[in-house]
């Protein structure tokens, strides 16, 4: 391990451009000439559009365009459409309407696009857009995912009969009815995972320039991944060839998934760039960040666990109701599919296991990937689930799990869902986490709270993910005059600090200082493909592509070395950064094939020109990190105020390639996770279908005071086998073991006054309510 190789807790190459002002990002773009854009968007949650009159508005001053959905039909501007067509149960096909860029006819939640407004300043556009008069005739809506599959609901797509998109199942239902009505004991749970507003720290953008003379679109925007966006772009939207679209993302704050998606703003600025002849910007608000960022989360769930007389798990069987807002977003039917209910098996060697998934239209906005993207939601699910069973059969928390994990010895290991889990040892990680709390005195902590007048709890969440991808990524490895490195690759950072870890993998390739490995990312021009970076995969398949354009690298080089030493290339050995002929004190360092190609001395024609090699990685197949969450908390009884008071978390990553960047994913993905549990609360007003949590004022995200200070610890035990560097993906792993931990220490707090259940978020109203009606 060097000192700046795999394994190293480097801090960030990027921190010092970011923290002095170096950062660029779509807002800071300079385009000369750039126009100003605003969307009017939808009071209404469901209503007809009788009539829109942009007659005042295109006369204002400075106003170039106002623009509605004629004006797009006009030119054949496709709807954004879901990325994922999947079959329901009884091999019906998905019903997924397009989304239209701008609402045609009606509009289904309160934030939709009706118009857009480009002038040359945006006080202009927003003068503007207020003169534009719409007349509608407000329609009933339904905001509330229970009540959206209610025979009585205002139906949101006439297409979707009940408003269901998708019904869909996984798992053998007679195996797990069978395994249920032979168990000695069945627990009953249903519960809810609130809905979630993303809130990233920078809004999102977008800035749009067309090219008449070549017919060309630029955008710059945010996003998880350029290339995606321009398929998109091309293939469906403007019904074009791909090498007529670039799109750019400089500096990205923050995604958590909401910025992989193609958003009616990014079309909207590319096409009246090139209606206008100039440049079009757009800058999305806080405000227009609730009412249009695709949000997460938002099931209900009714399940059951079958155990035996010994307390092992025989059967799990779920049904779940999942909100996908107004519109089918990217990917978002397979959330709460694909992504969810393969991993409702848990860390648990169940027989048998069956999920059915009701995907359903309701008048709110878009619903789709928040980080962790289903396996969070699967994880509450089961260890809530898990808890309530221990309970229930008066078996400790730690030794139900204990009787059911799957053992080291069984791996690899099979699901009941068809995945198959590589590595792990989850009792020792559970029972690591135990002793890290202080798990075993926890009673006597219990009663120093009762004598303060306090309710004290501890809870576990033992989770596990899948993560990283079978899918492919590109890198290409481009050899400097200098020495250094250029890197291309698909992936996308978004705060994560990509430009460390891929800089540490080439140093153990290459043996080159940090400072000689540029990164870059977010061109669609520079490299033909990328997947861009989503499901924590972006260490495993981006840093696996660049491994193996290195190694294409060495090879080319290698052959160059021969040349210059005089040695027949099989006799050329690289090391250190150097290559040498076997058995002598000939060598030739890196930096000087590079030089060498660069200047082109010496060299015959076919060795001429820089090395720059393209690799395309293929995931074997998923990875699955775990861990275990403990978390100790106090509530105030008199206000219903939770407090906790330590949070440990264990985890398996497999090889760490950097362990200062990955606790800093496990930390902020745990914060993400405690905002969940206590905080955050999305509320639509059930009548209006208005957002009643429209603004920071009324949505509560977790502030320094609401966290602790978070005990981690990663372990190496247990390396992935299905990938060559070890590793199992760290960026979303803290937001999936969390919320059980919370909710579950929240209970058993609780428990003394018979509490047995609170949904999220478990605010102090709703857990002084809790207190007060038990007492009552």
């Amino acid at each position: 391990m060097g000192q700046f190789g795999i394994g190293q807790p480097m801090r960030r190459l990027e921190d010092a451009r970011f923290l002095t002002g170096g950062g660029q990002y779509v807002d800071d773009i300079q385009q000369p000439g750039a126009l100003r854009s605003y969307v009017l968007r939808s009071p209404y949650a469901h209503a007809q559009i009788v009539n829109i009159d942009t007659t005042a508005a295109r006369a204002m001053p400075g106003v170039l365009g106002v623009f509605t959905a004629e004006d797009l039909a006009v030119d054949g501007i496709g709807d954004l459409l879901c990325q994922i067509p999947m079959t329901s149960k009884d091999g019906a096909k998905i019903i997924m309407p397009g989304h239209p860029v701008l609402a045609r006819e009606r509009v289904r939640h309160v934030g939709d696009p009706v118009a857009f407004v480009v002038a040359e300043t945006l006080a202009q556009a927003k003068d503007a857009a207020e003169a534009i008069e719409v007349d509608y005739a407000d329609l009933p809506a339904v905001t509330d995912t229970a009540a959206a599959i209610d025979p009585a609901a205002p139906q949101v797509w006439p297409e979707a009969p009940g408003n269901v998109s998708l019904d869909w199942e996984l798992g053998d239902s007679e195996a797990t009815a069978a395994g249920i009505a032979k168990a000695a004991h069945v627990t009953h749970l249903e519960i809810v995972n609130n809905r979630l507003i993303v809130n990233s720290l920078e809004p999102r953008g977008a800035l749009g320039d067309y090219d008449a003379e070549t017919e060309h679109f630029t955008l710059h925007t945010p996003t998880q991944g350029v290339h995606h966006l321009k398929t998109q772009l091309a293939a469906e939207v403007f019904h074009l060839p791909e090498d007529h679209f670039t799109v750019r993302t400089p500096d990205v704050g923050g995604g958590f998934g909401m910025k992989v998606f193609l958003y009616p703003e990014y079309v909207m600025v590319l096409w009246a760039s090139r209606r206008l002849g100039r440049p079009v910007r757009w800058t999305g608000e806080r405000s227009e960040s609730f009412l249009s960022d695709s949000q997460g989360r938002d099931h209900v769930t009714r399940a059951e666990l079958g155990l035996d007389a010994d307390g092992r798990f025989l059967a799990l069987r779920l049904s779940t109701t999942a909100n996908m807002g107004a519109y089918l977003s990217s990917f978002s039917p397979f959330i709460p599919t694909g992504c969810y209910v393969v991993m409702c098996s848990g860390l648990y060697a169940i027989p048998a296991v069956y999920g059915e998934v009701k995907c359903v239209f309701s008048n709110t906005v878009p619903v789709d990937a928040y980080r962790g993207a289903g396996r969070p939601e699967a994880a509450y699910l089961v260890e809530r689930l898990v808890n309530a069973a221990a309970r229930e059969t008066g078996l400790a928390p730690d030794e139900i799990r204990r009787r059911n994990f799957v053992p080291p010895a069984a791996m690899p290991y099979k699901t009941a869902t068809g995945l198959t889990y590589d590595s792990g040892n989850f009792t020792a990680l559970m029972e690591q986490a135990q002793a890290r709390i202080g798990w075993a005195d926890r009673d006597s902590r219990r009663t120093t709270a009762k004598a303060a007048g306090k309710l004290h709890g501890i809870g576990l969440s033992c989770y596990v993910e899948q993560c990283g991808s079978s899918t492919k990524e590109d890198a290409r490895v481009a050899l400097d005059a200098d020495g250094g490195v250029t890197v291309y690759v698909g992936t996308q950072t978004n705060g994560q600090g990509h430009h460390t870890a891929y800089a540490q993998i080439l140093n153990e390739k290459l043996d080159l200082a940090p400072e000689l490995v540029r990164v870059r990312q977010g061109d669609s021009d520079e490299l033909a493909y990328g997947s861009g970076t989503g499901g924590s995969r972006s260490l495993i398949m981006g840093g696996g592509a660049i491994s193996a354009a290195a190694d294409n690298v060495i090879e080319k080089a290698r052959h160059v070395a021969g040349h210059l030493l005089e040695a027949a290339e099989a006799d050329i050995e690289f090391r250190d950064g150097s290559f040498a002929v076997v058995g002598t004190d000939r060598r030739l360092t890196l930096a000087a094939v590079a030089k060498a190609t660069h200047d082109g001395t010496d060299l015959p024609d076919e060795m001429q020109g820089p090395i720059d090699e393209l690799a395309r990685y293929r995931g074997p197949s998923m990875t699955f990190p775990n861990g275990c969450h403990a978390c100790e908390v106090e509530i105030d009884p008199e206000t219903g105020q939770v407090q906790i008071m330590r949070y440990v978390v264990v985890d398996d990553f497999g090889k760490l390639v950097n362990p200062l960047l990955a606790a800093g994913q496990v930390h902020g993905g745990t914060a993400q996770g405690i905002g969940q549990a206590l905080l955050e609360h999305t509320q639509y007003d059930p009548d209006s279908g208005q957002l009643l949590s429209g603004s920071l004022m009324d949505y509560c995200l977790p502030r320094a005071d609401n966290l602790p200070a978070i005990e981690l610890t990663m372990v190496e035990d247990t390396p992935c086998t299905t990938n060559p560097m070890g590793v199992k993906g760290a960026g979303e792993a803290g937001s999936i073991g969390a919320c059980a931990a919370v909710i579950n220490a929240v209970i058993d707090a609780l428990s003394p006054l018979g509490i047995s259940h609170i949904d999220m978020p478990a605010t102090p109203e709703r857990v002084w309510r809790a207190i007060h009606d038990a007492r009552a």
